[in-house]
């Protein structure tokens, strides 16, 4: 999402990388425990993110634990199947307002530079619809779309979504 202009690495370039507990009650707090932890152990710059999708109708949930919503140890199928679950309890019809929420924290040699978020508005489905995509991208239909997250070519979720909404500050932070 960067481009070529940034040298960007993942974690699996860090092996002996430590094991991170994302415990924060916030999206920004596990953004910030994962970038302080690793902006220790590597030299320049590491941006972290958290993020996950927030259902209205269910006071926030997943929330913060989106991830794990059906468990420690749930697969992103084992969560959408509990999200169904609970969506088809509401009558027939109900529309589900929802939004996917990222934020994401720049960190260096331990210190925090900067804590960025990114929303994107829409709602949620209680179906999966295509096959694009990870997490709840298959529930959910962003605002002035038809087509699910999943359904939807990769250049336009990428220029909707709620990652990119972030990343754009965190560009602009940069640059200046």
């Amino acid at each position: 999402m960067l481009g070529s202009n940034w040298d960007v690495r993942d974690l699996s370039s860090l092996p002996h990388a430590p094991i991170i507990v994302e415990d924060g009650q916030t999206f920004e707090a596990n953004a910030q425990i994962k970038a302080i932890t690793i902006s220790r152990i590597v030299i320049g710059l590491v941006l972290a993110d958290d993020s996950g999708l927030l259902v209205d109708a269910l006071n926030g949930a997943p929330g913060v634990r989106s991830a794990r919503f059906a468990g420690p140890q749930a697969s992103d199928s084992d969560n959408r199947f509990k999200l169904i679950s609970l969506l088809r309890h509401f009558p027939p019809g109900t529309q589900f307002q929802a939004r996917f929420w990222c934020a994401m924290v720049l960190a260096s040699q331990g210190e925090l530079l900067g804590s960025f978020r990114g929303a994107v508005e829409g709602e949620v489905i209680p179906a999966e619809r295509g096959h694009g995509g990870f997490g709840y991208d298959a529930m959910f239909i962003p605002k002035g779309y038809w087509q699910t997250f999943a359904e939807l070519p990769p250049e336009i979720k990428n220029s909707l979504s709620h990652r990119a909404r972030a990343l754009a500050q965190v560009v602009e932070f940069l640059r200046s």
